[in-house]
C-alpha cells in the first residue's frame, strides 16, 4: 500500500470566507472546522495545503465533469455505459448541452472550491509563526495548485472571475479577461518555480516540485502562444536529468510506476479502510469495465482506434483501449457487457483507467489509483511543438522521436506540426487534453463539426446559468448560449 500519509491530514479543510448567500462561489463546506482558532500553528499551515491536494481527487475534479468536458467532447471518446444510463452525457458528445446542466456547475464549483482552499492558505500562512523555509514552500505549493485550477477554468470557460485572496471582493461578480487570467497563472507558477524543491523525501512524495511548475508553465505558454518561453522551460526540464520515460508505455499507468521518473505531477489517491472521504478516487471506477469492475463511461471511439492503426502503433493502442475478450498482462480477462452506448462494434474501455483487481483492498474499484496530470512524455512533445512553431523542424525531431522510440515507431527526421498533433493525440489519449488541444490548435471545427461543434460557440463551455442568476446578472454568458 502507498504511504503518502501527508494526504490524510485534514483533507477537506474548507474555511468559507464569502459574505453573502448570493455569492456564486459560496459552496457548501465539507468536513469544515471553524475559521476561529485555525491558521495559528505550523501544523495548521501544513493541514491547509494538504486539503488542497486532497480536494483534487474528489468527484467534481476527476469523475463525470472531467471525463465529459475534457474527453467525451472530443473525437477520442463517446459516452459508453448502457443506453439510457446518464443519457445527458450524449448532449456533450453532440454539443447540444445547455447552460442549465449540472455537469458545468460541477466542473466550475470543483475548481473554485480548490481556489478557495488555496486562497485560504496563501492569505493566512504568512501570518503564522513557523519555520520560514517550510512556510515559503507551502505557499509555493498552494500557488502551483491554484494555477492548475485556473488553467482548467480559463481553458473551459475563457474569461472567469479571479479571486486571489480572502476575504474576496467584487471580483467574484465579474469575469476577468482570459489574458489576465493567464497572467495570474503565470505569476503563480513562476513563484512556485522559485520556491519549490526539486524533490521530496519518501514521506512527502507526490507534492508539487519546481520541475512540475516548470513543466506546467511550459504547457501554459503553448496556450499563450509564447513558443520561445515554452521551449526554454521544457528544455530546462529535459536537461535537468530528473525525469525520464518509462521503458514500457503500458507500465507507465500502473501502480508500480506512480510518482516515478516519468511523472512530473499526479493526483494522489490510496485505499484506506474506513476513510472514503480522505483517500479514495472514483476516476477509475466510472470508466472501467461495465458489469465487471466499473460503470463503463468514457469509451474509446472507432476513430481513435483507427488513428492508432494508421500510425502503426499497436503498443499504445493496446495500453489505451481494452476490448472485450482481451487478456491484460496481469492475466485479467476483459468480459464486461455485450454492448455499450455509442458504438456498434466490440465493447471497449479506457485502458489507462485499468486497475488490476488483485490490488483492490478497500473502497470502489480503482480507488487507490493516482491520476496522471503531467508526464515527461508531454514535456518532450511541448518542446518539439515549440521548436516547430519557431521554424526549427530539425531540432524538434529529437524530443519527438524520443517519444516515438519508446513505442517502437520509426523516427521522423523532418517533422511538421501535424506530426506533433498526431503524436499528442496517441500519447495523451484519455489524459484530459484532447478537446482543449483541438480548440487550441484550431482543429476543433474541422475535426468535431460532424458531431455538432459550432465554430464561434463551442470553443468555450457555457457559464452555469445558476451562477449567473446568483450573481444577479453581473456574470455574463459566453456567446451562443
Amino acid at each position: 500500500m502507498k504511504t503518502y500519509k501527508w494526504i490524510l491530514s485534514l483533507l477537506f479543510l474548507t474555511v468559507l470566507a464569502f459574505s453573502s448567500c448570493k455569492d456564486y462561489l459560496d459552496f457548501p463546506p465539507e468536513n469544515t472546522i471553524p475559521a476561529e482558532g485555525f491558521f495559528e500553528t505550523q501544523e495548521h499551515a501544513v493541514q491547509s495545503v494538504n486539503s488542497i491536494y486532497a480536494h483534487m481527487r474528489t468527484w467534481p475534479m476527476v469523475a463525470f465533469a472531467y471525463i465529459i468536458m475534457q474527453e467525451i467532447t472530443s473525437d477520442n471518446a463517446v459516452k459508453g455505459s448502457a443506453v439510457g444510463d446518464a443519457s445527458f452525457i450524449n448532449d456533450y458528445d453532440n454539443f447540444s448541452f445547455t447552460a442549465n446542466q449540472f455537469v458545468l456547475k460541477d466542473y466550475w464549483s470543483g475548481r473554485y472550491t480548490g481556489i478557495n482552499l488555496a486562497n485560504q492558505s496563501i492569505t493566512n500562512i504568512p501570518g503564522i509563526s513557523m519555520n520560514e523555509s517550510l512556510k515559503t514552500r507551502l505557499i509555493g505549493e498552494a500557488k502551483f495548485l491554484r494555477a492548475l485550477f485556473y488553467f482548467d477554468l480559463v481553458r473551459a470557460f475563457g474569461d472567469v472571475p479571479t479571486p486571489v485572496a480572502v476575504p474576496v471582493g467584487p471580483e467574484i461578480n465579474s469575469r476577468t479577461p482570459k489574458n489576465q487570467v493567464y497572467a495570474i497563472i503565470e505569476s503563480d507558477l513562476l513563484d512556485a518555480i522559485n520556491t519549490l524543491p526539486a524533490s521530496y523525501d519518501a514521506s512527502n512524495k507526490g507534492r508539487a516540485t519546481s520541475g512540475a511548475a516548470k513543466g506546467m508553465l511550459a504547457k501554459v505558454y503553448l496556450y499563450m502562444e509564447r513558443w520561445g518561453d515554452a521551449e526554454r522551460l521544457a528544455s530546462e526540464v529535459v536537461s535537468s536529468g530528473t525525469y525520464s520515460l518509462n521503458p514500457s508505455f503500458y507500465n507507465t499507468f500502473r501502480v508500480a510506476a506512480e510518482n516515478g521518473p516519468e511523472s512530473l505531477f499526479e493526483i494522489q489517491a490510496q485505499q484506506i479502510d474506513g476513510n472514503w472521504g480522505v483517500s479514495f478516487s472514483q476516476h477509475a471506477e466510472v470508466q472501467s469495465v461495465r458489469g465487471q469492475w466499473g460503470w463503463g463511461f468514457n469509451i474509446p471511439t472507432d476513430d481513435l482506434a483507427a488513428a492508432f492503426d494508421a500510425a502503426g502503433d499497436p503498443v499504445r493502442k493496446a495500453a489505451t483501449i481494452l476490448y472485450k475478450g482481451d487478456v491484460t498482462p496481469e492475466g485479467d480477462v476483459i468480459s464486461g457487457v455485450a454492448s455499450l452506448d455509442g458504438i456498434t462494434g466490440t465493447p471497449r474501455y479506457n485502458g489507462k483507467a485499468y486497475y488490476p483487481p488483485s490490488l483492490q483492498v478497500y473502497g470502489p474499484y480503482g480507488s487507490g489509483q493516482n491520476i496522471r496530470v503531467l508526464r515527461y512524455a508531454e514535456i518532450l512533445l511541448i518542446q518539439a511543438e515549440a521548436l516547430i512553431r519557431q521554424g526549427n523542424s530539425s531540432a524538434s525531431a529529437t524530443p519527438l522521436n524520443a517519444v516515438r522510440s519508446r513505442v517502437d515507431l520509426p523516427a521522423i527526421n523532418s517533422p511538421v506540426i501535424e506530426d506533433i498533433y498526431r503524436e499528442r493525440r496517441l500519447e495523451l489519449a484519455f489524459e484530459g487534453d484532447r478537446f482543449f488541444d483541438l480548440v487550441r490548435t484550431g482543429q476543433a471545427a474541422s475535426v468535431l463539426g460532424s458531431k455538432g461543434f459550432t465554430s464561434g460557440k463551442n470553443e468555450l463551455f457555457a457559464i452555469p446559468q445558476e451562477l449567473i442568476d446568483l450573481s444577479e446578472g453581473n456574470l455574463t454568458q459566453n456567446p451562443g448560449y
